[in-house]
């Protein structure tokens, strides 16, 4: 998920209710919706750019981990394949992953990048601010190394 902008759509309960874990990329809003992801499942998350002192002291700006053999790189600026923000590919030379996801843009992106052997996910916005239309989740499984089972899902009104 991505983009809350404080704003925590209620369906986000009973879609992520069977997820290991919920990841943010960023723009969270407020520590009360940090807490409320956090209290539900357990919580990764990276600052976005209208994130306050009190969640940038929380969270990092990037989040490397490695999670069922497959190498993550979370930012919230982080532009695209052909277009990666300046310093993103860097990062990700220094940092290979097999996943990277970033928010920011409040555009649903899932693709391939052949030339770094990744998946780029930006899973559009789910708050109520920007100017996106429909709000987005997007939910995958992470099995030995591979990635799979990914969905998006919509959120109504």
């Amino acid at each position: 998920m991505s983009d809350t902008h404080s704003y925590l759509h209620p369906q986000v309960f009973k879609y992520f209710e069977q997820v290991d874990e919920i990841w943010h990329a960023g723009d969270i809003g407020n520590t009360a919706l940090a807490d409320e992801l956090e209290a539900f499942k357990p919580f990764r998350a990276v600052y976005g750019n209208i994130d306050g002192a009190d969640l940038r002291v929380r969270y990092p700006e990037d989040l490397h981990f490695t999670l069922e053999g497959a190498g993550v790189f979370m930012t919230h600026i982080g532009g695209y394949p052909g277009k990666y923000t300046p310093g993103v590919k860097e990062k990700l030379l220094q940092h290979p992953a097999k996943l990277f996801i970033c928010g920011h843009s409040h555009i649903l992106k899932v693709m391939p990048d052949p030339a770094l052997q990744l998946l780029h996910i930006n899973p559009g916005a789910c708050g109520q601010q920007g100017w996106h239309k429909v709000k987005t989740l997007v939910r995958f499984e992470l099995e030995g190394g591979n990635i799979g089972k990914l969905e998006v899902i919509e959120l109504t009104k």
